[in-house]
């Protein structure tokens, strides 16, 4: 029997501030930890069950997404959601910026690209 329930990526960020503000103004993530008290370098924000770990390292660690690497490794996350659809327009209405709008791809899913404030690309969708 398994025993797993989530996994939480964990994204190294430029500007820990900048990228806290897009996953809550933007993506209406939550703030479930931040610090150290004073002088904040990490933080775990998100959704319903999703969370992601955001780090601020130095300024000589870069954010590192996939599709920067190669051009194959096209996310850095996949976000499971049963409704994309209404999420697409929850998110347009926010005025987010969409690396790729809704649509059906080639590989049957339905869904939608976001690239974060560091150029982390998170796909959310389900299977059509």
């Amino acid at each position: 029997m398994s025993n797993l329930s989530h996994i939480w990526p964990f994204f190294i960020v430029e500007n820990l501030q900048r990228s806290v503000s897009f996953y809550v103004d933007k993506l209406g993530f939550e703030v479930k930890y931040s610090g150290p008290d004073g002088d904040p370098f990490w933080a775990i924000v998100g959704r319903d069950n999703v969370s992601i770990m955001l780090k601020a390292i130095a300024p000589e660690v870069k954010p590192m997404p996939n599709p920067s690497r190669h051009e194959w490794a096209s996310w850095d996350a996949y976000v499971a959601t049963s409704e994309p659809d209404k999420l697409f327009d929850e998110y347009r209405s926010n005025r987010v910026a969409f690396r790729k709008p809704l649509q059906d791809n080639d590989d049957n899913l339905r869904g939608f690209e976001i690239a974060d404030a560091d150029g982390y690309v998170l796909f959310f969708g389900r299977p059509k």
